[in-house]
């Protein structure tokens, strides 16, 4: 990726997710951005939450469809990653979807 390029909240980039350990998403997969931007425009870092096409519906785990495929928002294996580990920007996910999962992160991290 381009080390100038902006990265915006709830847009999707494929990105490398290896290295990884244990139980944690592996491969280059989409993943959906959900820091501010505010942090996007200053760091070299940023919060994604994987999506994937498998796996079980938890609470904690958004439906969507992205590029005509149906598939979940991961919020239980969200990271952070440098840019380095981003491919190629693919799209945005549906505000209605990227809401959700601001929603969903916002109970799971309330006191």
């Amino acid at each position: 990726m381009v080390a100038g390029d902006e990265v915006h909240r709830g847009e999707v980039f494929l990105i490398n997710l290896n290295p990884t350990r244990g139980g944690e998403i592996r491969k280059t997969r989409p993943c959906v951005v959900v820091s501010p931007d505010e942090l996007n425009a200053h760091l070299r870092t940023f919060i994604i939450a994987p999506l994937t096409t498998g796996g079980h519906r938890y609470p904690f785990r958004i439906p969507c469809t992205f590029r005509g495929r149906g598939g979940h928002v991961v919020l239980d294996q969200i990271r952070t990653v440098d840019r380095e580990r981003l491919v190629r920007r693919l799209g945005k996910v549906a505000p209605r979807t990227l809401h959700r999962a601001l929603s969903v992160l916002q109970e799971m991290f309330a006191p």
